[in-house]
């Protein structure tokens, strides 16, 4: 309303200059007569004559100005609807509930209606699924949406648009007499194409990419020597074969490792195929005892052809350090796995070992004092080696101490042999908010049996700690401690303490370990491994020996592992209970109350439901402090890693577990069998 007032102030004293005028002319003519009469009179001629024209211009052409002004007005009115109206860009305006109340030509075309439409019965949720309620509640502003409608892709902009005093005028424009304070302003940008030319361009882009075959010196030597070429030969055709097929280039750098480059095209067929050539090399077979099974490294989107080759390094080696057999897609931030059926062949050369532990002292000995983490609820592999550790600690006369913020039932019994025992320091244990106090640059800090830094038993000491070690079988997710200056992780391995074990075998000469030690390393082997039946291999048998003649009582061990009776009956509740799904799959609950470690229980009664007939998975869900805890166990058919990593856990091939929040146990249950449909329709379970 401002602005009309001020038009129209701007008008009237356009018209009324001539008044002020006349008026400058009087007094000019007065003080012309007093200077000379004559000329006086000569100009008030004139005067009078400007005088009368003005007051005709004022009184008699005032209306047929005002006239005109109106007539131009109403031209540009029309010709501003006009142009509304024939604009290129679709437009239109909605109310506040969605419903379109008017269209020009080109919305009228891309929605089929008359052109243009008024008051149209169409709403745009129904043209525009994404244009939900919620969306619609603008208050202010504006929304931008992606949206589809008849193939074409469009970007809608919502703007709302308050009327205020001209709602009555627009109301009857658009032809509604109930269109509110405000209404919905809706902008179309038809994006197709430059979508299209976009989507180009992105699958014109080079993915990286490494192969590596993981076993094939053990597949070899299981050949006879005159046919090992001809097996190469074939793996060699496999691989160049599948690669070819998508018109990409295969090199081979070494006897089992290949790089490979393709288009970013034909990574949507990988995936959907779930890259079938892991699953396809294993069919080679010229006699050969042991099939041989491929590692894949894929980095896309990449700022350059280099970080695209450094994205395919990291995840070659995610897939190796979760067991191969699998594929690993590195795309920017985002990490996919496929594959990682096939149980990792073990090693029988512990060059390794000895290289890591040769590291390890290196380390230890430009340090003072020696922190040592397991994850949190620490169980008795993760106790076991933390003491390991201790031991190689104490050897090089350094100051160890072990965190333990909460001490589980299944780790009391063991470390009840600690505490209180003259052999050892009173504060041999200790919690992570008083290590933290500890910590200077000549402390190291070693994490056992897990490398994921969120479940670490104090991930704080990750950030105040320079130098990190750490020592896992479990394989790696997505997560790991990044700034390790050592990391000696091998999925192969049915412990962290068979690693420690063989760790200790090397580090130095002459480690004497003592009864208890041994005792607490021997007791998490037999745990992870369950009495060993699971993820066994030869060296696990072999550590098993050292810790034995080391002073390692298996009858000692196995009084300390005894059951409670009330833990004996939730175990065998939760087997009672269980469900069989998809006639494989042991699904239960395990009840808490009364129970000092549920989750142990719940670990426990998982293997349990292993030994029924037919089973291929089980999985024990634990709630305990608000938490509900997943623990996965498998025999050799399913990954179960794969399934707890779509829970937000993880864990080893066969041994997994997961935590869920902010959800009942019956809506844990739920998602648990989804993931398991899941899995059985993209084949990641046979």
């Amino acid at each position: 309303m401002k602005e009309k007032i001020k038009v129209k102030g701007q008008l009237r004293a356009y018209m009324q200059w001539p008044l002020y005028l006349s008026a400058m002319l009087i007094i000019m003519n007065a003080i012309i007569g007093a200077v000379s009469v004559t000329a006086g009179i000569i100009m008030a001629v004139f005067t009078l004559l400007y005088i009368g024209i003005a007051l005709w211009i004022y009184t008699y052409r005032k209306k047929r100005l005002l006239n005109g002004l109106v007539e131009f007005s109403a031209e540009y009115s029309w010709m501003q609807k006009q142009l509304l109206t024939d604009l290129e860009l679709p437009y239109g305006i909605a109310d506040e509930s969605g419903r379109l109340l008017w269209g020009n030509t080109a919305l009228a075309e891309v929605l089929g209606e008359e052109k243009p439409f008024k008051n149209t019965r169409k709403y745009l949720s129904s043209i525009f699924p994404e244009i939900t309620k919620e969306v619609l509640d603008l208050e202010e502003g504006s929304v931008v949406l992606h949206c589809t409608c008849s193939d074409r892709k469009y970007q809608v902009q919502l703007k709302a648009v308050y009327m205020k005093d001209s709602i009555e005028d627009i109301a009857d424009a658009i032809g509604t007499e109930d269109a509110g304070q405000m209404l919905i302003a809706v902008y179309l940008f038809d994006e197709t194409e430059i979508l299209t030319y976009k989507q180009m361009v992105n699958d014109q882009k080079m993915v990286a990419g490494l192969i590596y075959l993981d076993n094939y010196e053990e597949a070899l030597e299981s050949v006879e020597e005159v046919r090992r070429s001809l097996l190469t030969a074939l793996i060699d055709r496999k691989i160049t074969k599948y690669i070819t097929a998508m018109n990409g280039i295969v090199k081979k750098l070494e006897k089992d490792k290949y790089f490979i480059a393709i288009k970013q095209c034909y990574i949507q067929e990988l995936k959907d195929n779930r890259f079938s050539i892991l699953e396809d090399v294993k069919t080679v077979n010229i006699g050969n005892e042991m099939a041989v099974t491929l590692s894949i490294g894929l980095g896309m989107n990449g700022e350059s052809y280099s970080q695209s080759y450094d994205y395919a390094r990291i995840a070659i080696d995610m897939a190796l350090g979760r067991g191969g057999d699998q594929a690993v897609v590195k795309d920017g931030e985002r990490i996919q796995y496929f594959g990682g059926k096939a149980q990792q062949v073990e090693k029988t050369t512990r060059v390794k070992a000895r290289v890591k532990a040769h590291a390890l002292r290196e380390l230890m000995e430009t340090k003072d004092r020696l922190l040592i983490m397991g994850h949190r609820l620490t169980d008795v592999d993760s106790f076991g080696a933390a003491v390991g550790i201790y031991r190689i600690a104490t050897a090089m006369n350094k100051k160890a101490n072990i965190i333990i913020n909460e001490v589980t039932s299944s780790v009391k019994p063991m470390m009840d042999r600690f505490t209180g025992n003259s052999e050892y320091p009173d504060d041999i244990f200790m919690t992570g908010a008083r290590a933290a106090d500890l910590v200077d640059n000549n402390t190291i800090l070693v994490v056992v049996d897990v490398n994921r830094p969120s479940i670490t038993d104090a991930p704080e000491l990750l950030k105040l700690v320079k130098t990190i070690v750490v020592l896992d079988h479990h394989r790696q997710s997505s997560e790991i401690i990044d700034n390790a200056v050592l990391s000696y992780v091998e999925p192969y391995a049915s412990s962290a303490c068979e690693m420690v074990a063989e760790v200790l075998q090397y580090i130095a000469d002459g480690i004497r370990i003592k009864s208890a030690e041994a005792d607490a390393m021997y007791a998490g082997i037999v745990i992870d491994t369950n009495n060993f039946t699971n993820q066994t291999g030869v060296r696990t048998f072999e550590a098993a020996a050292f810790l034995r003649r080391n002073g390692a009582d298996v009858v000692r061990v196995r009084k300390l592992f005894r059951d409670d009776l009330d833990d004996y009956k939730a175990k065998a509740e939760a087997v009672r209970e269980a469900e069989i799904f998809e006639g494989c799959f042991a699904i239960s609950t395990c009840p808490s109350e009364g129970i000092e470690s549920p989750t142990v229980v719940g670990a426990q009664a998982a293997n349990e439901l292993l030994d029924i007939a037919g089973m291929k998975a089980s999985i024990v869900m634990t709630f305990y402090n608000n938490t509900i805890y997943l623990s996965a166990r498998s025999i050799d058919e399913v990954n179960v890693q794969v399934m707890m990593e779509k829970l937000g856990g993880g864990g080893h091939r066969t041994i997994a577990g997961a935590q869920l929040k902010d959800m009942s146990l019956e809506e844990a249950r739920n998602r648990v069998k989804e993931v398991i449909r899941d899995m059985l329709e993209k084949g990641d379970i046979s």
